[in-house]
């Protein structure tokens, strides 16, 4: 048999690569959970099995009373039957060569001694065998590229995003489903999301591995409640980061919260005043809730790092400037970022297409009289401005002389521009409809200023990082402090 570690390493992928997948529990009633799950994965670009000792066919498709009784190989078992037959299972997957699988089941360490009992009985039966466990009391996984799909929550209620860069691994499957939701309305796609459950096998530290060399994947982002093996975590980010950005959402920091997390999934968290300051040292990104985590994992995802504290704000409204330079320039949320000073040449350039009453000082405000050129005007002088590090934009379409074109300029100046910009628009129902034709073209926009200088934060932490552990030789960025 394979050791431990090298036998995650070989067996992981197929928890989100299977070419095989066998579903112990399905039904042909869609109100079960094994009936959701089964008519989920009939999108699952692989072979499929379900495995039911009551039916003899589910859709029209031969049905097996146990995995062994499969002729094919078996690549992952998804199992939604009661906790008490979960054991059973497992045997059956160790005896069918079964490489990976998934415990969606509940009634485990969750509810106490006797949980406990079924997930130490489970381990002793995996700890010799090439078997790696997700879960239990896990949603399982979705991988939108191949089409799997063994989340429980109706797609109605629960919508999935689409294919993308971002990995989603998650403790808590209420938030995964919150995370999912919100990423498919604002149109970014996840290379996958795994939920971890209650960690029996597989936890966090596997995943980190495995998403290290996942190609589809640019950003690691996780909310976990507690961690198996702190300094293992710290030695795989610190390898992956330099590359790959990773962003954790550490919950359960308090002692109330703690206990909170142990009643959710049977995991201690342990508060530790010192896990901020190792995380930053690793070049880990910390989220403080959902809404973070979503928002960083985004930027990152289709931003350029931010090399240097000295923003610009660009903006046709005055009072939003004034609002951000508050921000930018409180340290508990700018984290060190600071107003641009605009150079004169740069002034003297902005002058040329704006009306006299216009300020080019920063915040730079074109005020309401504002057009589609001047914003782009705008742009294109802090971005060549050497004292400018990042820049605020606020494209605000709703003013009189402002056009639908505004959304191609500010999408490409956010694609193509030197330097990274955040783009933040407030308003309603038009507004809304602006911010999904930017988000529709892969351009993440805030409704909110105080998100926006936060992902700007971000981008300048990710940069201080990169530029500190590779000093700086593949960047033409100078460090500005």
């Amino acid at each position: 048999m394979l050791a431990s570690k090298q036998k995650k390493k070989k067996y992981l992928s197929y928890l989100i690569r299977p070419r095989s997948i066998a579903l112990v529990g399905a039904s042909a009633n869609k109100s079960k959970i094994g009936g959701i799950i089964w008519s989920y994965l009939q999108s699952f670009s692989g072979k499929k099995y379900p495995v039911n000792i009551k039916q003899e066919t589910i859709d029209g498709i031969r049905t097996y009373n146990r995995i062994i009784d499969i002729p094919e190989e078996v690549d992952l078992a998804i199992i939604a039957v009661p906790a008490k037959n979960v054991p059973s299972v497992i045997d059956d997957c160790i005896e069918k060569n079964v490489k990976a699988a998934i415990i969606i089941s509940s009634g485990f360490s969750e509810i106490g001694e006797q949980g406990k009992k079924l997930e130490d009985e489970i381990k002793n039966k995996i700890s010799s065998t090439n078997l790696v466990v997700l879960g239990p009391n896990t949603l399982g996984v979705y991988v939108p590229s191949i089409g799997l799909d063994s989340m429980f929550v109706v797609k109605e209620k629960s919508r999935r995003p689409g294919k993308g860069p971002i990995a989603y691994i998650s403790q808590s499957g209420a938030s995964a489903v919150g995370f999912m939701d919100m990423a498919e309305y604002h149109h970014y796609g996840i290379s996958a999301f795994v939920g971890l459950g209650n960690k029996l096998d597989v936890n966090e530290n596997d995943m980190l591995e495995l998403f290290c060399d996942e190609k589809d994947t640019k950003v690691i982002c996780m909310h976990l409640e507690s961690i198996v093996d702190g300094q293992r975590l710290l030695k795989l980010c610190k390898k992956i980061t330099p590359s790959k950005p990773v962003i954790i959402l550490k919950a359960g920091r308090s002692e109330a919260g703690a206990r909170a997390a142990m009643l959710h999934t049977g995991s201690m968290a342990k508060p530790s005043q010192a896990m901020d300051g190792a995380f930053k040292q690793v070049g880990i990104i910390k989220a403080n809730d959902m809404l973070e985590l979503f928002d960083y994992s985004r930027i990152l995802a289709y931003q350029k790092p931010m090399f240097g504290p000295n923003v610009a704000v660009v903006t046709s409204g005055g009072g939003y400037g004034v609002i951000a330079t508050d921000y930018i320039e409180d340290s508990s949320v700018g984290g060190g970022l600071r107003m641009a000073e605009i150079s004169i040449r740069s002034k003297e350039k902005l002058r040329e297409k704006l009306p006299g009453f216009a300020s080019v000082n920063n915040p730079i405000d074109l005020t309401g009289n504002v057009t589609d050129e001047m914003f782009d005007h705008a742009f294109n002088v802090v971005n060549e401005d050497e004292n400018v590090d990042g820049i605020l934009s606020f494209p605000l379409i709703q003013t009189p002389l402002t056009t639908d074109k505004l959304v191609e300029i500010t999408e490409w100046w956010f694609k193509n521009g030197k330097k990274p910009m955040v783009p933040c628009i407030i308003g309603g129902s038009y507004s809304e409809e602006v911010i999904r034709k930017l988000e529709a073209r892969g351009v993440p926009v805030f409704p909110d200023i105080r998100r926006a200088v936060l992902s700007l934060r971000v981008l300048y932490e990710r940069g201080k990082y990169l530029m500190k552990v590779k000093k700086g030789e593949k960047f033409k960025f100078e460090k500005r402090e």
